[in-house]
């Protein structure tokens, strides 16, 4: 069984891209003209992000970023959280600094220079299906490098968290690999997410050279712990990727999820019910802030299963990839607390 370290004061530090995300409606039509795959995430560039912009419908502005969803889930919950990533010194940039506290996560990276990239921001469009297709403009976020990542932070961590989403920029991938070497020197664990399937597609030999080496807690849905492992076949998957982690948690929307261990235990989780499918994004997010905040609490793999299971159905009730309903008190209402 996985050890998690009690003696730290912070359940767990996140690290991962700081972005503002942009939600429209959108249909098949619109992904078509230009030029998008319903479901996935592709990085555009300071031109196609203004194009984007003026041809997409009414719009939400929320703060984002896959591990700052997880961090806030996690304090949602109830738990203490870091989290690590870049803004730049514009109005975005301060949006999403008084929205991750606001949250309840500590938040002290200094941002950017004013006259660099501007604060990141993801143009999301929720299709009828409640499918989302993301377009993200890193800006500030792929600033972030080793210096911003405190020896000292991670040392008061149970657990490190990083979003593979980091790993296309050189400097933000340095900053995930000091941040998971110093969780490993000081016993904390690590946990990484493998983001999206084309990310995985972009990075499969590190990827695997992670779960391999690096990483404690794999978190994948379907599609993407498939694309890591080139198969097909859920199971084939499930049994590599078995052998390489501690843990590996793995989505499967209305399938609920899997919880695999290294010695061979498999724990089915049924996923929560819901009254109505929204909005996907950040439904992986909040997965991953209900099990590890189950975990860094002390919790069996089933229960921290079922925190996962039910944060990710309270964010996909709505738009936005932040919890709108105290988490705590859902997973009270459950019998989870």
């Amino acid at each position: 069984m996985i050890s998690i370290p009690t003696d730290r004061p912070v359940d767990v530090l996140a690290v991962g891209n700081a972005i503002v995300d942009v939600i429209a409606h959108a249909d098949q039509a619109f992904l078509d003209e230009h030029g998008m795959v319903k479901g996935s995430m592709q990085l555009i560039d300071d031109e196609v992000v203004h194009r984007l912009y003026e041809a997409m419908g009414p719009a939400v502005e929320i703060s984002g970023g896959s591990a700052a969803n997880t961090a806030a889930g996690i304090a949602s919950l109830g738990g203490t959280v870091t989290f690590v990533g870049k803004v730049a010194d514009d109005q975005l940039g301060e949006v999403f600094g008084h929205d991750i506290r606001a949250a309840g996560v500590r938040y002290e990276v200094a941002p950017g220079d004013a006259s660099g990239p501007a604060t990141a921001r993801c143009l999301i469009l929720v299709t009828p299906d409640a499918q989302r297709t993301m377009n993200t403009y890193l800006g500030a976020s792929a600033s972030i490098g080793p210096a911003d990542v405190d020896a000292a932070a991670v040392a008061q961590a149970k657990i490190v968290y990083c979003e593979g989403y980091l790993w296309d920029q050189p400097d933000a991938k340095a900053a995930i690999v000091k941040a998971m070497d110093e969780a490993r020197a000081t016993g904390a664990l690590v946990a990484f997410t493998l983001s999206d399937s084309f990310c995985v597609d972009r990075h499969r030999a590190e990827f695997l050279d992670l779960a391999e080496g690096r990483v404690d807690i794999l978190f994948a849905n379907e599609d993407e712990i498939c694309s890591l492992y080139e198969v097909d076949d859920f199971e084939a998957a499930a049994t590599a990727v078995a052998g390489h982690v501690s843990l590996a948690c793995l989505t499967r929307s209305e399938q609920g999820s899997v919880v695999l261990t290294a010695d061979g235990q498999r724990v089915m989780v049924p996923a929560h019910p819901i009254d109505e499918l929204v909005d996907t994004t950040g439904a992986g997010d909040l997965y991953a802030a209900g099990f590890l905040h189950g975990l860094a609490s002390g919790a069996d793999l089933p229960t921290a299963g079922r925190l996962g299971a039910l944060a990710a159905a309270e964010v996909i009730g709505h738009v936005g990839a932040r919890p709108e309903t105290s988490l705590a008190e859902l997973a009270a209402a459950d019998g989870l607390a």
